[in-house]
């Protein structure tokens, strides 16, 4: 990965995670939400990308950035899991309703959502906030700690 790759890829990032939160207020909102995020911090396009082996994310940005973006990432997606859970996760669902997608859950669900959701907006932010610092830090670094 080279100087100009890193640094849209941390852009792409900041952009999904921000997709994130909105495709979540949709689905507060009680509209339906396609191909949901995973609750996997390495199967989400960010975690592909943080987690990938062949894109040298760690030895770029140095351990002590790169542990702090996975802490943040996994808790971000801990939080998450549970906003998932209560739309996608119903063992109960029938097979059209489980490919459809989202079920409609109660008032006292979307409650709690609300308040998972105001948690995760704070992770968010701290996300996003690393992420930005990482992409100073690589725009600030000679070209050759790419090569």
């Amino acid at each position: 990965m080279n100087k100009e790759q890193a640094i849209e890829s941390i852009s792409n990032a900041i952009e999904a995670h921000k997709a994130q939160m909105v495709k979540i207020e949709k689905l507060i909102g009680g509209f339906p939400v396609e191909s949901p995020t995973s609750v996997s911090k390495t199967k989400c396009e960010f975690g592909k990308w943080l987690y990938g082996e062949d894109t040298g994310v760690q030895r770029i940005l140095g351990d002590q950035f790169y542990e702090k973006l996975d802490k943040q990432h996994e808790q971000w997606h801990m939080e998450y899991q549970r906003i998932f859970n209560v739309f996608f996760k119903d063992n109960k669902k029938s097979f059209l309703s489980k490919i459809i997608g989202s079920r409609k859950p109660d008032s006292l669900e979307i409650d709690k959502v609300k308040l998972y959701y105001s948690e995760l907006t704070q992770t968010t932010n701290l996300l996003l906030q690393s992420l930005a610092s990482s992409q100073r830090r690589i725009i600030a670094m000679n070209e050759a700690k790419f090569r």
